[in-house]
């Protein structure tokens, strides 16, 4: 009998569910309604989405194989605006993971992602080459900011642009949070200067040292949208960083752990074909 790779073991143990099974992977395009973030970003589900072309002006779209490059409008142009911030002298921007057709679960990967309001876009700003290649962007990793597991930032590969990509997402009226990697948070309030408000929205969170996770707030035309709990006031300098930088582990939910239950409207956004 041939073994299954260790990871499909853990993914149900890590709480990313089964790639076996998943209906909402298998739904390929987006429903035609009206655009609609329903429920939360780890428990809800996407209708009307719109679609975030493969490449544009300073992006790209990584692992297209994926099928996750679908968001609410308000996620493809807050990408588009960092794409055009990044096309002005960055680099370019390499779009991962936004939400599946309607949103939902995802068989691997992510436990949010799946209300239309999230997308990780790399750290690496280098100019890409065969961006045509599908084969080429399923192949090439994120690379990491760290200089080990344990150890701090790479500054090979950390520079001024990082950080101007990084304010210029938190500067968007509509982002929420940016999730990044715990030491670079830290760089970000020891090096900082002159205004510093954008760097409330910058919160640390278990790895993301290859790329920040932008997420944007419930959009004005979806009453059904669940908001995160508020970003605590403050720049985030303080000692809640400093809990995060004693790199306590990641909680791993217990195999027998049910996933959240869906809001109805979600489960009758996936039986409409």
């Amino acid at each position: 009998m041939k073994l299954r790779p260790l990871f499909s073991l853990l993914l149900p143990i890590l709480g990313f569910g089964s790639a076996l099974a998943n209906p909402w992977s298998e739904v390929l395009a987006p429903s035609d309604g009206p655009p609609r973030v329903i429920g939360e970003t780890s428990a809800g589900c996407l209708d009307g989405a719109a679609v975030l072309p493969a490449e544009g002006e300073g992006y790209v779209v990584m692992h297209l194989e994926r099928r996750r490059y679908f968001g609410h409008p308000s996620l493809i142009e807050a990408i588009r605006t960092l794409g055009e911030e990044a096309a002005g002298g960055l680099g370019v921007l390499h779009v991962g993971d936004l939400s599946l057709p309607r949103g939902g679960p995802m068989p691997n990967g992510h436990r949010s992602h799946q209300s239309g309001i999230d997308a990780d876009i790399w750290f690496d700003l280098s100019p890409t080459l065969h961006v045509h290649a599908d084969r080429w962007r399923s192949n090439v990793p994120a690379p990491s900011l760290l200089r080990s597991a344990s150890g701090g930032l790479d500054y090979r590969l950390w520079s001024d642009r990082q950080v101007r990509i990084l304010k210029a997402a938190a500067s968007l009226p509509e982002v929420d949070r940016i999730f990044v990697n715990a030491h670079i948070k830290r760089e970000l309030c020891e090096t900082v200067r002159g205004a510093r408000g954008w760097l409330r929205k910058i919160r640390p969170w278990y790895y993301h040292e290859d790329h920040f996770h932008m997420r944007l707030v419930c959009p004005a035309d979806s009453p059904l949208c669940v908001r995160q709990e508020a970003v605590p006031p403050g720049d985030g300098c303080d000692a809640s960083l400093d809990w995060w930088l004693r790199q306590h582990p990641p909680p791993v939910p217990r195999p027998s752990e049910p996933r959240p239950l869906l809001p109805a409207a979600c489960r009758e956004l996936l039986a409409r074909r």
